[in-house]
């Protein structure tokens, strides 16, 4: 999954300057704790890395905007979701993927590889819409394998990323500073030449706020 953004890694990686960094924490700063919908729905991932704790990622999800794909993701972090009567979703899942200046990728729950979807509504379900943009760190998006392929998989930015705009369907961002922190633990974790983490990154705890 995610092989759209293949071509933007590129990209991504031409800006890893400190001074960079620090501007992108600043922009974000601008923003932190603002929701963009104070009925839209707060989840959280409480992170561990290496098997250590690491924090605590909070996600507005934009149900007013993208309310299926939201509810999606809703479902996998509360445990609503159930196949067989047993609770599917997040909890105990690894982040898979991690590339510095550019996202964090998790999600894979059924193969942990970044192969395994499930949705929901199904195996996989449409792109909703593309009326929110890769537009600062922090957006929670999600990842797939081409068009109207969403799953279980998602990415969180770690700077603009406008290339993945109209191609992944954005429905979330992260909302304090303190979450922003996480994310960058995160995405400075030691990783392979596939970019897998050399530290498990996974989130032992989810629900919504």
């Amino acid at each position: 999954f995610f092989f759209q953004a293949e071509d933007g890694i590129r990209d991504a990686q031409e800006s890893r300057g400190l001074g960079d960094v620090y501007k992108r924490q600043g922009q974000y700063n601008s923003m932190a704790g603002v929701l963009r919908d104070k009925n839209n729905p707060v989840v959280f991932f409480d992170i561990t890395i290496g098997g250590f704790p690491a924090g605590r990622i909070k996600m507005e999800l934009f149900a007013d905007v993208v309310p299926k794909t939201a509810e999606n993701f809703r479902q996998l972090c509360t445990g609503e979701f159930k196949k067989y009567g047993k609770p599917m979703g997040y909890k105990d899942c690894a982040l898979h993927r991690v590339i510095k200046d550019f996202m964090i990728q998790g999600g894979d729950f059924i193969k942990g590889d970044g192969t395994g979807s499930i949705s929901i509504y199904g195996e996989t379900f449409e792109d909703e819409n593309f009326m929110l943009k890769h537009e600062d760190p922090g957006t929670l998006s999600m990842a797939n394998c081409g068009s109207n392929t969403n799953g279980c998989q998602f990415f969180i930015t770690c700077k603009k990323c406008e290339w993945l705009d109209s191609k992944h369907v954005v429905f979330g961002k992260i909302i304090d500073n303190a979450s922003l922190q996480t994310v960058r633990k995160i995405e400075n974790t030691p990783v392979d030449a596939n970019n897998k983490p050399k530290l498990a990154i996974v989130v032992a705890e989810c629900g919504e706020l």
